[in-house]
Protein backbone atom coordinates (compact mmCIF):
# COMPACT_ATOMS: atom_id res chain seq x y z
CA UNK A 1 0.00 0.00 0.00
CA UNK A 2 2.73 2.46 1.02
CA UNK A 3 4.88 1.33 -1.90
CA UNK A 4 2.04 1.99 -4.38
CA UNK A 5 1.43 5.40 -2.84
CA UNK A 6 5.11 6.28 -3.14
CA UNK A 7 5.21 5.15 -6.77
CA UNK A 8 2.08 7.15 -7.56
CA UNK A 9 3.54 10.22 -5.86
CA UNK A 10 6.82 9.81 -7.73
CA UNK A 11 4.94 9.50 -11.02
CA UNK A 12 2.96 12.68 -10.32
CA UNK A 13 6.17 14.54 -9.48
CA UNK A 14 7.82 13.36 -12.72
CA UNK A 15 4.78 14.33 -14.80
CA UNK A 16 4.59 17.76 -13.15
CA UNK A 17 8.30 18.31 -13.75
CA UNK A 18 7.97 17.36 -17.41
CA UNK A 19 5.03 19.74 -17.76
CA UNK A 20 7.13 22.46 -16.16
CA UNK A 21 9.93 21.76 -18.65
CA UNK A 22 7.50 21.97 -21.58
CA UNK A 23 5.95 25.18 -20.24
CA UNK A 24 9.42 26.72 -19.79
CA UNK A 25 10.47 25.66 -23.29
CA UNK A 26 7.34 27.25 -24.77
CA UNK A 27 7.95 30.41 -22.73
CA UNK A 28 11.53 30.79 -23.97
CA UNK A 29 10.60 30.15 -27.60
CA UNK A 30 7.49 32.36 -27.66
CA UNK A 31 9.20 35.23 -25.81
CA UNK A 32 12.17 35.29 -28.19
CA UNK A 33 10.71 37.81 -30.65
CA UNK A 34 9.12 40.12 -28.10
CA UNK A 35 10.47 43.56 -28.97
CA UNK A 36 9.36 46.37 -26.67
CA UNK A 37 10.47 49.55 -28.41
CA UNK A 38 9.88 52.10 -25.67
CA UNK A 39 12.05 55.00 -24.52
CA UNK A 40 14.36 54.01 -21.65
CA UNK A 41 17.37 55.52 -19.92
CA UNK A 42 19.85 52.94 -21.19
CA UNK A 43 20.34 49.75 -23.15
CA UNK A 44 22.05 47.00 -21.18
CA UNK A 45 23.97 44.88 -23.66
CA UNK A 46 24.71 41.41 -22.33
CA UNK A 47 28.23 40.17 -22.85
CA UNK A 48 29.48 37.54 -25.28
CA UNK A 49 32.84 36.28 -26.49
CA UNK A 50 35.45 38.44 -28.18
CA UNK A 51 38.13 37.77 -30.77
CA UNK A 52 41.10 39.58 -29.23
CA UNK A 53 40.21 43.26 -29.68
CA UNK A 54 37.17 42.61 -31.86
CA UNK A 55 33.69 41.40 -30.93
CA UNK A 56 32.64 37.91 -31.95
CA UNK A 57 29.76 37.77 -34.46
CA UNK A 58 27.34 37.21 -31.56
CA UNK A 59 28.57 40.21 -29.58
CA UNK A 60 28.86 42.38 -32.70
CA UNK A 61 25.17 41.96 -33.54
CA UNK A 62 24.17 42.75 -29.95
CA UNK A 63 26.23 45.94 -30.10
CA UNK A 64 24.84 46.84 -33.53
CA UNK A 65 21.30 46.58 -32.21
CA UNK A 66 22.11 48.75 -29.20
CA UNK A 67 23.62 51.36 -31.54
CA UNK A 68 20.41 51.28 -33.59
CA UNK A 69 18.39 51.87 -30.42
CA UNK A 70 20.71 54.74 -29.50
CA UNK A 71 20.62 56.36 -32.95
CA UNK A 72 16.84 56.11 -33.07
CA UNK A 73 16.50 57.72 -29.62
CA UNK A 74 15.02 54.70 -27.87
CA UNK A 75 17.85 54.87 -25.32
CA UNK A 76 20.06 57.69 -24.06
CA UNK A 77 22.97 55.61 -22.83
CA UNK A 78 24.60 52.23 -23.49
CA UNK A 79 25.81 49.93 -20.72
CA UNK A 80 28.12 47.20 -22.01
CA UNK A 81 28.72 44.21 -19.78
CA UNK A 82 31.18 41.34 -19.69
CA UNK A 83 34.50 40.65 -18.02
CA UNK A 84 37.84 39.39 -19.27
CA UNK A 85 38.74 35.76 -19.81
CA UNK A 86 42.06 34.35 -18.60
CA UNK A 87 43.71 34.63 -22.02
CA UNK A 88 42.03 37.87 -23.13
CA UNK A 89 43.67 41.27 -23.35
CA UNK A 90 40.41 43.18 -23.14
CA UNK A 91 37.13 42.61 -21.32
CA UNK A 92 34.08 41.96 -23.47
CA UNK A 93 32.65 45.32 -22.44
CA UNK A 94 35.87 47.13 -23.38
CA UNK A 95 35.79 45.62 -26.84
CA UNK A 96 32.12 46.58 -27.16
CA UNK A 97 32.91 50.15 -26.11
CA UNK A 98 35.70 50.48 -28.71
CA UNK A 99 33.42 49.11 -31.42
CA UNK A 100 30.57 51.49 -30.49
CA UNK A 101 32.86 54.54 -30.48
CA UNK A 102 34.15 53.56 -33.94
CA UNK A 103 30.51 53.52 -35.01
CA UNK A 104 29.84 57.09 -33.91
CA UNK A 105 28.47 56.58 -30.41
CA UNK A 106 29.49 59.42 -28.09
CA UNK A 107 31.98 58.03 -25.57
CA UNK A 108 30.26 60.02 -22.81
CA UNK A 109 27.10 57.98 -23.40
CA UNK A 110 28.84 54.64 -22.83
CA UNK A 111 29.27 52.86 -19.49
CA UNK A 112 31.01 49.53 -18.93
CA UNK A 113 31.56 46.95 -16.22
CA UNK A 114 34.47 44.58 -16.53
CA UNK A 115 33.94 41.99 -13.79
CA UNK A 116 30.99 39.82 -14.81
CA UNK A 117 31.27 36.25 -16.06
CA UNK A 118 27.62 35.19 -16.33
CA UNK A 119 24.27 36.76 -17.23
CA UNK A 120 23.19 37.34 -13.66
CA UNK A 121 26.42 39.20 -12.92
CA UNK A 122 26.03 41.22 -16.15
CA UNK A 123 22.78 42.57 -14.78
CA UNK A 124 23.94 43.01 -11.18
CA UNK A 125 26.94 45.11 -12.17
CA UNK A 126 24.92 47.04 -14.75
CA UNK A 127 22.42 47.90 -12.03
CA UNK A 128 25.27 49.18 -9.86
CA UNK A 129 26.33 51.52 -12.68
CA UNK A 130 22.74 52.63 -13.17
CA UNK A 131 22.19 53.49 -9.50
CA UNK A 132 25.32 55.69 -9.49
CA UNK A 133 24.21 57.53 -12.63
CA UNK A 134 20.49 58.07 -11.98
CA UNK A 135 19.30 55.60 -14.62
CA UNK A 136 15.99 53.92 -13.83
CA UNK A 137 14.64 52.18 -16.94
CA UNK A 138 16.44 49.78 -19.23
CA UNK A 139 16.22 48.00 -22.55
CA UNK A 140 17.83 44.57 -22.37
CA UNK A 141 19.72 43.58 -25.54
CA UNK A 142 20.78 40.03 -26.28
CA UNK A 143 19.98 37.17 -28.63
CA UNK A 144 16.28 36.26 -28.90
CA UNK A 145 16.46 32.91 -27.10
CA UNK A 146 18.43 34.49 -24.24
CA UNK A 147 15.81 37.15 -23.53
CA UNK A 148 13.37 35.20 -21.33
CA UNK A 149 16.01 34.26 -18.77
CA UNK A 150 17.69 37.68 -18.87
CA UNK A 151 14.39 39.49 -18.34
CA UNK A 152 13.46 37.24 -15.41
CA UNK A 153 16.81 37.86 -13.75
CA UNK A 154 16.55 41.63 -14.26
CA UNK A 155 13.02 41.70 -12.83
CA UNK A 156 14.23 39.72 -9.81
CA UNK A 157 16.75 42.54 -9.28
CA UNK A 158 13.82 44.99 -9.16
CA UNK A 159 14.82 46.64 -12.41
CA UNK A 160 12.36 48.27 -14.80
CA UNK A 161 13.26 46.45 -17.99
CA UNK A 162 12.01 46.02 -21.54
CA UNK A 163 12.98 43.39 -24.07
CA UNK A 164 14.66 44.16 -27.38
CA UNK A 165 16.40 41.14 -28.90
CA UNK A 166 18.82 41.66 -31.74
CA UNK A 167 17.04 41.03 -35.07
CA UNK A 168 20.32 40.01 -36.68
CA UNK A 169 21.23 37.17 -34.31
CA UNK A 170 23.72 34.70 -35.74
CA UNK A 171 21.54 31.91 -34.33
CA UNK A 172 19.23 31.70 -37.34
CA UNK A 173 19.39 28.18 -38.74
CA UNK A 174 17.82 25.19 -37.05
CA UNK A 175 21.25 23.66 -36.39
CA UNK A 176 22.49 26.78 -34.57
CA UNK A 177 19.23 27.62 -32.82
CA UNK A 178 18.56 24.20 -31.32
CA UNK A 179 21.75 23.84 -29.18
CA UNK A 180 21.35 27.44 -27.97
CA UNK A 181 17.70 26.79 -27.14
CA UNK A 182 18.46 23.67 -25.05
CA UNK A 183 21.29 25.50 -23.28
CA UNK A 184 18.92 28.31 -22.38
CA UNK A 185 16.24 25.86 -21.28
CA UNK A 186 18.73 24.14 -18.95
CA UNK A 187 19.88 27.41 -17.35
CA UNK A 188 16.37 28.88 -17.18
CA UNK A 189 14.96 25.84 -15.39
CA UNK A 190 18.01 25.71 -13.11
CA UNK A 191 17.57 29.37 -12.20
CA UNK A 192 13.90 28.95 -11.30
CA UNK A 193 14.54 25.80 -9.24
CA UNK A 194 17.32 27.47 -7.23
CA UNK A 195 15.48 30.80 -6.83
CA UNK A 196 13.97 29.98 -3.38
CA UNK A 197 17.46 29.26 -2.04
CA UNK A 198 19.00 32.59 -3.14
Amino acid sequence: MIKKLLLKTALIVVVLFLLFICYSAYGIWSFADKNQLVKTDAAIVLGAATLRDKPSPVLRERINHSIWLYENHYVDKLIFTGGKGDDDTFAESEVARMYAIKNNVNSEDIFIETKSKITEENLQYAKGIAVKNDMNSFTIVSDPLHMKRAMLMAEDLDMEVYSSPTPSSVYKSFTTKLPFFFRELFFYVGYIITLPFR
